[in-house]
């Protein structure tokens, strides 16, 4: 090639496609780069909740009903300052509190929806990762595609972690199944082989890693966000010099 002769960029149509998936893409990641760290925390206090009623029927000694009132508080069953933390009150005369059967399900939402996401970054990254391969063709971005490669790896390892973290949640709300959290069932348990505290630690472990890969996934997300804004301005660099500006639709906000 003459020293004069710019590199084979792509051209104009494919430049404008590229420089909307820098920005929109982007802008996407940025917020996931944050949601999984919010739903992390959430998921370690309801993991906490578990360990304190754990660590709480692993040595208390099982009373008896003390109210006649359906509504009074039990006095062996609830954990110290858990029920200010998170709303968990065992009762009288009722069975299973409010607040753990909308934990579980809203554990069961969050289950649901991270492998529905999972499952959606992984087939976007199969065709990212084709499309990818055709912009080998343009030397002018040769020195950039190792950067669009590392940011397809790392949404992909990403989607992974999202489809076990999915997993573990499930499991988790598997072995809280197999507890009936009514005041008399526990009680009998207390008084017997006390098989509940284990099941709530090993839920919360569950719940524990599950947030870690949370944690894990969002920094792989978050390590993308100068990869782009890198390869977002080559391609408004090569719009430039070939004499095409930026549509409408790519302009910056």
């Amino acid at each position: 090639m003459p020293e004069d002769e710019a590199p084979p960029a792509p051209p104009d149509a494919l430049l404008q496609v590229i420089d909307n998936l820098a920005r929109f893409h982007r802008e996407h990641e940025e917020y996931y780069a944050q949601a999984p760290l919010r739903q992390a925390g959430e998921l370690q206090a309801r993991s906490r909740a578990l360990k304190s009623l754990a660590d709480r029927w692993s040595d208390v000694e099982a009373g008896e009903r003390t109210s006649t009132i359906a509504f009074a508080g039990t006095e062996d069953l609830n954990a110290p300052g858990l029920v200010a933390e998170s709303g968990i009150l065992f009762m009288e005369g009722e069975g299973e509190p409010a607040e753990l059967q909308r934990m579980k399900h809203e554990v069961a939402t969050l289950a649901d929806e991270t492998e529905s996401g999972a499952a959606w970054l992984a087939r976007s990254m199969e065709q990212a990762w084709e499309i990818a391969g055709t912009l080998a063709a343009y030397s002018a971005l040769a020195d950039l595609l190792g950067e669009r490669h590392r940011i397809i790896a790392n949404d992909w390892q990403s989607a992974d972690m999202q489809a076990l973290v999915a997993r573990l949640l499930r499991r988790a709300l598997d072995l809280l199944a197999r507890v009936d959290f009514s005041p008399t069932a526990l009680r009998a348990d207390l008084r017997g082989e006390r098989r509940t505290p284990a099941y709530l630690y090993s839920s919360s472990e569950l719940f524990d890693r599950a947030a870690d890969l949370m944690v894990q996934s969002a920094t792989l997300v978050h390590e993308n966000e100068r990869r782009w804004r890198t390869f977002r301005a080559r391609v408004r660099q090569l719009q430039s010099e070939s004499g095409r500006r930026p549509g409408p639709g790519s302009a910056d906000a």
